[in-house]
C-alpha cells in the first residue's frame, strides 16, 4: 500500500492536470499487457502494425516487470496541460543519476533489460544520450500512437475532469476520492492506495496533489519513489465510449445548418477548384459563388491558395469532418 499524507495546503492545492506524456506512457502499459486493456486491443493492433520494428525493444524496455514505469517520464504537470514538447523538454533536463535510479527502480528487482544496457556505464555521456534517444523516440512514437487520436482522447480526459470538479465541489474530498477508484481510500487526511508493489507513506507538506485522469490507466498509479511529490494518474470515465464509430453523418441536417448551396460547395471542394470552375459545375454566375465562398472561408470551412492568377478553394479540415465523418478510429 501506498499513502499520501495531505495536509489543508495539500487539499487546497489537489489540482487536475491534462498530459500528454502520461498518456503516451501509460500507453506502454496496453502494448506489455493487452490481457488488461481489452478495450484498447483495436487500437493496440493498429499501433503495432504501423511503429518501426526497431523501436519496439527500447520502448518495451520502459515499462518494468511489474508494469512500473520510470518517475522522470511521468513528471508531475505543472500546468492543467501542456504539450508533448513541453514536458519532453522537462525530461531532457533530468539529472543522469536521477535517470539512472528511476529505471532501475522501474526494473527492480531485475537488472536492467539490454536495450537500457547505457544507463548503467560509467559516466554521464552514455546516460545522456540515451534521454536524447528516449525523447526522440517518444515522439516518434507519439505522432503514430497517439496524435491521430488525440483529439478524441483530450475529449474524454475533459469530460472526466469536470466530472470529478463536480464531485469536489458538492461533496468535498471524501467524495471526490470515493468516486475515483476502488483502491482508494479517504481517513483523517490520508490517501491510501491499495494493490500496490511499493509500501511506503508520502508527506504532502503542503506541495499538493496532481491528479491526471487517464484513458490507458487500469488502475491508479502513483510515482514509483517515495521522495516523489504527491501524484496519481487514474482511469478517466467513458474510456468505453473511446473507440465507438463516429455516427454517420446525415447529409439533410449538414444542408439544414449551412444552406443546400454551401452543402454543394463544400462537396464539390474536395479537390482545388477556382470559382469559375465552380459555377460552370453549378451552373450559377461566378459572383454568386464568390458570395458564398466568403461566408465559408470566414468561417473556416475552406481554405484557399494562389496558383498563377487564380485562387483555388478546397474544403478545411473541419469541414472534411462534417462532411465525410468524425476523426480517425481503430478499428
Amino acid at each position: 500500500m501506498i499513502s499520501f499524507r495531505l495536509g489543508a495546503e495539500d487539499l487546497a492545492d489537489t489540482r487536475f492536470a491534462i498530459s500528454p506524456l502520461s498518456q503516451l506512457m501509460e500507453s506502454l502499459r496496453v502494448l506489455r499487457a493487452p490481457a488488461l486493456h481489452p478495450l484498447h486491443g483495436g487500437w493496440r493492433r493498429t499501433v503495432l502494425a504501423a511503429l518501426d520494428p526497431a523501436d519496439l525493444p527500447l520502448l518495451s524496455a520502459l515499462v518494468g516487470p511489474t508494469l512500473a514505469l520510470p518517475d522522470f517520464l511521468t513528471p508531475r504537470p505543472t500546468a492543467y496541460t501542456a504539450t508533448l514538447e513541453e514536458e519532453l523538454a522537462v525530461v531532457r533536463a533530468t539529472p543522469p543519476q536521477a535517470v539512472r535510479l528511476d529505471l532501475r527502480a522501474a526494473h527492480a528487482p531485475r537488472p536492467l533489460p539490454a536495450a537500457l544496457r547505457q544507463a548503467g556505464a560509467p559516466g554521464d555521456g552514455p546516460v545522456l544520450a540515451l534521454l536524447d534517444a528516449l525523447c526522440s523516440l517518444l515522439q516518434r512514437y507519439w505522432r503514430t500512437a497517439l496524435l491521430p487520436y488525440w483529439p478524441r482522447i483530450r475529449l474524454v480526459l475533459e469530460a472526466d475532469i469536470t466530472h470529478r470538479a463536480g464531485q469536489l465541489a458538492t461533496g468535498g474530498a471524501r467524495s471526490l476520492f470515493a468516486g475515483l477508484h476502488p483502491n482508494l481510500g479517504w481517513r483523517d487526511g490520508v490517501l491510501t492506495i491499495d494493490k500496490m508493489i511499493g509500501r511506503h507513506a508520502v508527506d504532502g507538506a503542503g506541495r499538493g496533489l496532481r491528479l491526471v485522469p487517464s484513458v490507458f490507466a487500469h488502475k491508479p498509479a502513483p510515482p514509483v519513489s517515495a521522495d516523489a511529490p504527491p501524484m496519481l494518474a487514474y482511469p478517466g470515465r467513458g474510456t468505453a465510449t473511446l473507440w465507438e464509430p463516429e455516427p454517420a453523418p446525415d447529409a439533410s441536417a449538414l444542408t439544414a445548418l449551412l444552406g443546400a448551396p454551401r452543402t454543394t460547395l463544400l462537396r464539390l471542394l474536395a479537390e482545388p477548384l477556382p470559382t469559375v470552375e465552380l459555377a460552370r459545375r453549378l451552373g450559377v454566375t461566378p459572383s454568386a459563388v464568390s458570395q458564398h465562398l466568403r461566408v465559408l472561408y470566414g468561417t473556416g470551412l475552406v481554405t484557399r491558395a494562389r496558383d498563377g492568377r487564380r485562387v483555388l478553394y478546397r474544403r478545411s479540415a473541419l469541414a472534411e469532418t462534417l462532411v465525410s465523418g468524425g476523426p480517425p478510429v481503430c478499428p
